[in-house]
């Protein structure tokens, strides 16, 4: 019989490494696009503004003085976290003024949340029972705001009639993504947070990001 903790890093690896890997990937055809045209388009940068905090929330969620033996978690998202700048910043490049603007403001926002979450966790929560409630909540939250945001094309895609601002890859990545998230969580020792923010994306692999 195989090992629970053998188990869970065999699910972890190839879910939350290399098939995350393959979600914070999926993205690069839309930004060789942008870069070959020096133009964002009708391209926004809401999805990966919101992945932004979601993987930022999810770096200190896997702390060890947050939520031990959460590593995979840690690794995985700083690599997304990597991804994702690297596609704002190649956003903020072929923007216009307005769009770079709004950018740097939403991102100044986050960061200022960002950091008043850590405070608050590390100098009013003691232990890690209490930190990996309120930081896994946060991270729920957060989650789901991520694989919601790319529901702000839609009106684009209902008006054009055209999926061209929804890749079908995105989609597919996002919807394996938080199936093998959830089989991850379930498997002794179980993961709350991680199978709550991953549940609701199980069903919809027709949701997409830019």
């Amino acid at each position: 019989m195989v090992n629970a903790s053998i188990a869970r890093n065999i699910v972890g690896i190839i879910g939350l490494n290399v098939i995350s890997f393959g979600l914070f990937f999926s993205p690069a055809p839309t930004f060789y696009k942008i870069i070959k045209k020096k133009d964002v388009e009708e391209f926004k940068p809401d999805p990966y503004i919101a992945t932004v905090l979601n993987c930022a929330f999810w770096v200190f969620y896997g702390l060890p003085f947050v939520h031990p033996n959460s590593l995979l978690v840690v690794t995985i998202n700083s690599v997304g976290l990597v991804f994702e700048f690297v596609y704002l910043t190649i956003f903020y490049v072929y923007s216009k003024n307005k769009g770079r603007k709004k950018l740097l403001l939403y991102l100044l926002i986050e960061v200022i949340f960002f950091a008043l979450i850590v405070l608050i966790t590390m100098l009013a929560l003691h232990g890690t029972t209490s930190r990996s409630l309120v930081v896994g909540i946060i991270c729920d939250i957060f989650n789901i705001m991520m694989y919601v945001s790319p529901l702000t094309v839609m009106a684009k895609v209902i008006k054009t009639k055209s999926v061209e601002y929804m890749p079908f890859w995105l989609s597919l990545a996002n919807f394996l993504n938080g199936l093998c998230w959830t089989s991850y969580a379930l498997i002794h020792p179980l993961d709350i947070y991680v199978l709550i923010s991953n549940v609701e994306d199980v069903p919809k692999p027709t949701v997409a990001a830019v």
